[in-house]
């Protein structure tokens, strides 16, 4: 098995020595191991890591398996699965070190440090694990379209203005405004969709779609509370639209665990969307501009490494 480590330097900001540490772990245990193979590289911009692990891909012999590490937050393991999703033979590790890392909460909240052990990582085991695509893009947790996606974009457009610790200071008046006019904004909380999930047609006016494939998002459990990420079928939440502080009060209540009665809830293997004027689409920590949008699940296509013998919560409902 060939080891490549991808760090992401920005998800260390002023933090150089966290960074020098876990090299050296990587170098420490290595150094132990007899016939190892492994490598360290850096993910310089969006979508680096992809020609990086593309790279390493065409070194390594014929059936040879390559477990590749995203060390970082959202943005380099969004990186890294869209290279892993397009090689065989390839599982994907989550090291977390961004700000929010959503898709490990599902193994339990007080989990993320096993996830930092770089020796428990290289033992553990894969687990085959579903992945949402949209063309030639994939996710490993959600696509949100609608009001949450405007106002997570909104504040990503804002810390890019600011310093970190800037944003920590001030991010919190302008998510609560945010809302609060996005709520008031018909093109993104109150708008007519197209919608069909396994030929159902499921078409009105909402002002919240979530598809999910695991049931966090920044840090907190959703409304898709039973997602399952290897049960072969998607967890969609359609949150009808309603009078502006109402649909402030449904889609926070959905954000924070619950379904509010406005919540249209089903499940599918595949969800078209289609609207008449090009909306903001959040898949995973990417953001699109579209009008439509063609989401399947993948059963088992991504070999995701759970530390100590971890493994997913039993889905509700199993599609196979």
């Amino acid at each position: 098995m060939k080891h490549v480590f991808v760090f992401d330097p920005k998800a260390f900001y002023n933090q150089q020595w966290k960074m020098d540490n876990i090299l050296d772990n990587i170098g420490q245990y290595f150094r132990t191991q007899e016939k190892v193979d492994f490598s360290v590289q850096f993910s310089r911009y969006r979508r680096n890591a992809i020609g990086i692990i593309s790279d390493e891909a065409e070194k390594t012999s014929s059936g040879e398996i390559i477990r590749i590490y995203a060390i970082g937050g959202e943005e380099v393991l969004f990186d890294c699965l869209n290279a892993v999703a397009h090689f065989p033979n390839t599982q994907l590790a989550l090291i977390p070190y961004g700000e929010s890392n959503s898709f490990l909460k599902i193994f339990g909240d007080d989990k993320a440090d096993i996830f930092k052990d770089i020796p428990s990582l290289v033992k553990a085991k894969a687990l085959p694990t579903d992945i949402i695509r949209w063309g030639i893009n994939y996710a490993l947790n959600s696509c949100y379209i609608g009001m949450d996606s405007a106002i997570s974009k909104n504040l990503k457009d804002l810390k890019s203005k600011l310093n970190k610790g800037s944003y920590f200071l001030f991010s919190i008046i302008p998510s609560f405004a945010g809302s609060f006019f996005v709520a008031f904004d018909k093109n993104s909380a109150a708008r007519d969709y197209n919608i069909i999930i396994d030929d159902l047609d499921y078409s009105g006016q909402y002002s919240l779609i979530h598809i999910a494939n695991s049931p966090y998002q920044a840090g907190k459990k959703t409304g898709a509370y039973d997602a399952t990420p290897d049960d072969g079928l998607l967890d969609i939440a359609l949150i009808k639209a309603s009078h502006p502080l109402g649909t402030l009060a449904s889609v926070s209540k959905y954000l924070n665990g619950k379904r509010p009665k406005n919540c249209l809830f089903t499940q599918g293997k595949k969800i078209t969307v289609h609207t008449d004027r090009q909306i903001c689409i959040q898949l995973d920590n990417e953001y699109i501009l579209d009008t439509d949008i063609n989401l399947n699940v993948v059963h088992h296509a991504a070999q995701i490494v759970a530390a100590e013998g971890l493994s997913y919560p039993l889905g509700s409902i199993s599609a196979l």
